[in-house]
């Protein structure tokens, strides 16, 4: 009789246990058919009680029949001890399939692969090995590559940027001495930066960004405004800002006289007695948007095309080449265009200091994959490009001589840039690549960089960079990352923000996701191929460079 009890009570547990309803699993993802699933469960759990009863029914049939046995003991004995022995069997059979369910629920749910991702919407076909189990081309190939395809366009960046520089300083200073200073923004001196200046770059043609730092005339100033640590910020505007102008007169911040009233017989040595705060008063700022007090990045843009087109007409005289707009929708791109019909694009980017740290506001980046639409003219992008340069200049310090860390990101950038011409672009771009390589500097020893560990390193840039699409994460290296050094300057709001997620269009927007995880793996099963071909045959785009430097 209790040995029948225990085994009901066993039966009770255990569907107590496989029942989803009553202890749901924390991690489970909600599938689709959500309604269909719930009503199978209420079949299964009406058939776990009718089985229960049946099994009550049998108990107290069993104890009925050991009753009425019980006057003839001796002619029954054998059968009681045969049932006492089945009964024991079913109960240890029955306790160890409660233990092989226990060990079941706990282990069915354990952590995936270093480079698969969880989330509910998953490509069907991206389980298995890292990188699905391509293969990259081995150690061999691509040192041979490298020396022949690479270091060339290394070469050729150097002379380009050279002459770019010295061009780009001529039309600046005429631009100044076009500029009236009492009225005028005043541009200052050129900051290069992205792959160019950080040695890395490797399509062609070679490509020169610049950014062209400005300041209102007075009695204006700039005010940023970040959008990092504010939790009122939506997720997709972290990392922009706006730009405030005021004028020296309206600005009252650590100055008295807007806070108390003075004498008649006191002045304030900032303001002046006719230069008081005007509350009310209403003043047509330079460059900002209709009624509003901050920046317009529209506005800034025409300002600046006329600014060039100006300084040009200048200068052109002194020049045997031609100089147009490269693109209309970005204010300084800009093609030199040659006689021999060769040309040399670059880009001149407005943008604008963050009080005294080396982040930027830009109005616009190169093309590249969007990281978000601008909700308005006034949102301006922030841009760590000159903290990027020189996290990298000082990391190669630390690294050992002829470190593959800039080989991985070239031969990556090849790579993607090859597969954008024969699939179009997609979600991915050379800041994230870039973004990739950061991250894994910062958390690998500097031994691990050795030349010789060069396809090590770029198959566990790809694998990271893989692992990041499938989970649909992947941090910006500067926002919220507290691993950066503090020598690194960055400002405390920026250091305490939360991480920004780069990926984050991913969740949004599920063609562009299905498309980029498409193209990344059509890049990896195309790069043994790829890079063997360019291996033994250049092609003509990489000898166009050269030629150019000897025209000038």
């Amino acid at each position: 009789m209790a040995l029948g009890l225990f085994r009901v009570c066993l039966v009770v547990v255990t569907a107590i246990i496989n029942h989803p309803l009553l202890f749901p699993r924390e991690n489970a993802t909600v599938p689709e058919n959500e309604e269909e699933i719930i009503r199978k469960m209420q079949a299964h759990q009406e058939k776990l009680q009718l089985e229960q009863l049946r099994l009550e029914e049998e108990v107290a049939r069993l104890a009925a029949e050991k009753e009425a046995l019980e006057p003839v003991a001796e002619e029954g004995q054998q059968q009681n001890e045969s049932r006492v022995a089945w009964d024991l069997w079913s109960t240890i059979c029955m306790i160890l399939f409660l233990v092989i369910e226990v060990w079941r629920q706990d282990h069915q749910d354990g952590p995936s692969p270093e480079c698969l991702g969880g989330d509910e919407d998953e490509l069907p076909g991206l389980e298995g090995a890292p990188l699905r189990g391509l293969t990259l081309p081995n150690k061999a190939t691509l040192n041979h590559f490298y020396e022949r395809c690479i270091r060339g366009a290394t070469a050729d960046a150097a002379r380009t940027r050279e002459f770019v520089e010295g061009f780009v300083d001529d039309l600046l200073e005429a631009l100044r001495s076009l500029c009236n200073r009492d009225t005028d923004m005043e541009v200052e001196d050129f900051i290069g930066v992205d792959s160019m200046y950080e040695n890395w770059q490797v399509d062609k043609p070679l490509l020169c960004n610049l950014f062209v730092p400005f300041m209102p005339p007075e009695p204006f100033h700039f005010h940023p405004e970040l959008w990092c640590s504010s939790s009122s910020v939506p997720l997709d505007r972290q990392g922009y800002g706006q730009i405030k102008v005021v004028r020296a007169d309206e600005d009252t911040r650590g100055c008295i006289c807007g806070k108390t009233k003075l004498g008649e017989d006191m002045l304030c040595l900032l303001h002046g007695k006719n230069n008081l705060v005007r509350p009310g008063s209403e003043v047509k700022d330079p460059l900002c948007a209709r009624d509003s007090p901050y920046l317009d990045t529209m506005q800034v843009m025409k300002w600046f095309q006329t600014a060039l087109t100006r300084a040009w007409r200048r200068i052109a005289h002194k020049y045997e080449f031609d100089l147009a707009f490269g693109q209309l929708d970005t204010p300084g791109s800009l093609k030199i265009k040659f006689r021999s019909g060769k040309f040399m694009p670059f880009n001149l980017i407005p943008v604008i200091q963050c009080d005294d740290s080396d982040l930027y506001f830009v109005s616009y980046l190169p093309r590249e994959p969007s990281v978000g639409t601008l909700e308005s003219s006034t949102d301006w992008l922030l841009s760590f490009a000159v903290y990027e340069r020189h996290f990298l200049r000082v990391t190669s310090k630390a690294l050992p001589e002829g470190a593959c860390h800039l080989s991985c990101l070239q031969i990556a950038s090849f790579l993607l840039s090859k597969q954008s011409r024969l699939t179009g672009p997609s979600g991915l771009g050379n800041y994230h690549l870039k973004t990739v390589l950061l991250h894994l500097l910062l958390s690998r020893r500097a031994t691990d960089w050795k030349a010789g560990q060069l396809d090590v390193r770029l198959r566990e840039l790809l694998c990271f960079l893989e692992k990041s699409l499938l989970e649909k994460k992947l941090h910006h290296f500067f926002i919220g990352n507290r691993k950066v050094p503090e020598t690194m300057g960055l400002p405390e709001a920026v250091r305490r923000a939360e991480p920004l997620n780069l990926f984050r269009p991913f969740v949004l927007q599920r063609s562009l996701y299905r498309k980029t995880v498409d193209s990344f793996y059509e890049m990896l099963k195309n790069a043994p191929a790829l890079i063997n071909e360019y291996s033994v045959h250049i092609p003509s785009d990489h000898a166009s460079l050269p030629q150019k430097a000897v025209v000038l």
